[in-house]
């Protein structure tokens, strides 16, 4: 329970968190060398040192990873324990620091690295949901944002995230982030700065996927990397909702990969329709907690 006023994400939180967090203490899920993050971030000898943080602000009901952002699976840590965390991440030998879904802790992250701030970079890799205060408080701690777009339309958005504005809120966010992080910089096929949109197709919808690029283009312009993921699958209570209940159709991918191109986006990812497996699924299992 939190027991005061939380600004960590847009839902301002006054009593019991929606996420489902507990003041004074920071649940993870995992640590482990994650190879199936983009290109530009998971070298193939490196990986990419991924922190999975436990629950969630925005809880999809089809989230993959359930198990931690709506169960809660983890263990607990402070401030203190978290920046070895860091540490340990980074002496591992991974190219970056991975940080999963991490917007509703985001205070106890910055606290953390006031006592450990590693020198590899650093990514926010976030649902999108999130404040422009918390954004502006991440410059010079985060150097790489892996920006979820997932919805245009806020009927979905409250439909399966109960987020009514999360696009308005989402697109100001990253917005910002352009402006904190300034240019993209790759150097030997690795992102050392910069942001990746990233978009996870929803059967039935992709003319919302559409859409949300259609504004991209409007508010940002095309330069900038994007990565357009196929891998759905109806995981945890979609099958709930009869409409995403399968995953998406090859056509469904296609047309909105076209229609993405024709708008002028050459930079950045797409999956093999065969990706919508539970391949790229983390295991979340305690006994196995770090995985470096």
């Amino acid at each position: 329970m939190l027991n005061n006023y939380c600004n960590n994400c847009p839902r301002h939180c006054k009593s019991a968190s929606f996420c489902g967090k507990e003041k004074n203490k920071i649940r993870i899920a995992k640590v482990m060398r994650h190879k199936f993050e983009e290109p530009l971030l998971c070298p193939e000898l490196l990986g990419s040192g991924a922190v999975f943080f436990s629950h969630c602000s925005l809880k999809c009901v089809f989230c993959q990873n359930y198990q931690i952002s709506h169960l809660g699976v983890g263990k607990d840590f402070n401030v203190k324990e978290l920046a070895g965390i860091f540490e340990k991440v980074e002496k591992s030998g991974v190219a970056n620091l991975n940080l999963v879904t991490p917007t509703h802790y985001t205070g106890d992250i910055l606290k953390a690295f006031y006592i450990y701030k590693p020198s590899i970079p650093v990514i926010w890799n976030t649902s999108g949901y999130e404040d422009e205060s918390v954004i502006l408080s991440l410059k010079g701690y985060v150097d790489i944002f892996l920006f979820d777009v997932k919805y245009f339309d806020k009927n979905l958005s409250m439909k399966y995230s109960k987020a009514p504005d999360y696009f308005e809120k989402c697109i100001k966010a990253l917005k910002l982030a352009r402006e904190i992080i300034g240019d993209d910089l790759v150097l030997d096929g690795q992102m050392k700065k910069g942001i990746i949109i990233r978009h996870l197709v929803l059967p039935g919808h992709y003319g919302d996927s559409i859409e949300i690029f259609k504004y991209i283009k409007k508010e940002l312009g095309t330069d900038v990397y994007i990565s357009i993921m196929s891998q759905y699958v109806p995981f945890y209570k979609a099958n709930e909702f009869p409409e995403i209940n399968r995953k998406i159709k090859p056509i469904e991918y296609k047309k909105v990969v076209k229609e993405i191109r024709k708008l002028g986006f050459n930079k950045g990812f797409v999956q093999d329709i065969s990706s919508a497996n539970c391949e790229y699924t983390p295991e979340f299992n305690l006994k196995k907690f770090f995985e470096l």
